[in-house]
């Protein structure tokens, strides 16, 4: 019970430094916080602890194929804002991101060694 209020915590922690950063001039600081790799490290340790280091090394790879629907988000976000509001175009770029997220689970599933 202690181990999921911490990491409850460290979701909240991020959420308040997020809202906290983007109040101040340098606001777009508030974009580079839900990039670290606090989940990341939970899942790493878990997957690294629990099926061992080629599962470990797999979930690593699986996640830098992860940055591609990440990039496709940004960059519907960077084009959509020029012409929609705000709802509009996160509501695009988020389904950008399930289209891509989609593919490259299908793509990862049939091209990727079978890992047991």
């Amino acid at each position: 019970m202690i181990a999921l209020f911490a990491k409850c915590s460290l979701g909240a922690f991020a959420v308040l430094l997020i809202a906290l950063l983007s109040k101040t001039k340098n606001f777009y600081i508030a974009g580079l916080v839900p990039l670290f790799p606090t989940f990341s490290l939970i899942a790493h340790f878990i997957v690294g602890t629990e099926r061992g280091v080629e599962a470990l090394r797999a979930t690593a790879l699986f996640g830098l194929y992860s940055l591609i629907p990440y990039a496709g988000y940004l960059l519907a976000v960077y084009l959509f804002s020029a012409r929609y509001g705000v709802w509009m175009t996160l509501s695009l770029a988020m389904a950008v991101w399930v289209v891509l997220a989609a593919g490259l689970l299908v793509s990862w599933s049939r091209l990727s060694p079978a890992l047991g």
